[in-house]
């Protein structure tokens, strides 16, 4: 006996500001330990770019095992090793696309209208959904991120912009997992920017955010 899907994922959303139907759809996924409130505040900083966008930023499927942190997880996290990061965003793979091919159809969207835009553990999502979706998203951004199997990118879909944001001084996630990103996704034929913010730690700044905004402007400009 098969056993039953998991549910869709749920989190805050935003419908658009100019009152209208949604023409794009863009989803920011958080990082571990975290939930969809932490970054649906990226949504409000951008709608005035985006006046025909819903943003929703899901909670990622899982509890963290250690109840005393709360917060969720696309996939556990122990050793932090490669291995684990490729193994796990492919495990978490067809639950989250499960999830927007359901969003999209609710608002009647063609999957090249839609964005994906993650945080660290949510970056690695994007880009491991984000290059293997069957209809090329607008666009990929990933912050404070790495690459899922940076040495293993053969069948990818190339043809989605990818902007890549990382700080200098990330102790988390270290900026050479994301000049890895660049130079791996550049030589498989992808359109990616890599912006090192100095100064920055693990997270997002008014910098970030103003690149995140005008990259998406662009990119859904590009296709409409």
């Amino acid at each position: 006996m098969s056993m039953p899907p998991p549910p869709l994922l749920d989190g805050p959303r935003l419908t658009p500001v100019s009152g209208g139907p949604a023409r794009q759809l863009v989803v920011i996924l958080h990082g571990y330990g975290a939930d969809g409130a932490d970054l649906i505040d990226l949504g409000r900083a951008w709608q005035g770019q985006l006046p025909d966008a819903a943003f929703i930023a899901p909670n990622a499927p899982e509890l963290l095992p250690f109840e005393a942190f709360g917060g969720r997880q696309w996939f556990a996290l122990s050793e932090r090793s490669p291995a684990e990061y490729r193994i796990g965003a492919e495990a978490a793979q067809p639950v989250l696309d499960r999830f927007l091919d359901a969003e999209l159809k609710a608002l009647s969207l063609d999957g090249s209208a839609l964005a994906l835009v993650g945080f660290s553990q949510g970056a690695m999502m994007t880009f491991q959904c984000g290059l293997r979706r069957r209809t090329a998203p607008a666009t990929l951004v990933g912050f404070s991120g790495l690459l899922p199997g940076v040495d293993r990118l053969r069948g990818i879909n190339t043809q989605s912009p990818v902007l890549i944001v990382h700080g200098t001084d990330d102790d988390v996630v270290p900026c050479h997992h994301a000049e890895a990103a660049h130079k791996a996704l550049g030589s498989a034929g992808v359109a990616a920017t890599l912006h090192e913010l100095s100064g920055l730690g693990h997270g997002i700044d008014e910098r970030g955010m103003v690149l995140g905004g005008r990259f998406l402007e662009k990119s859904f400009s590009a296709h409409s």
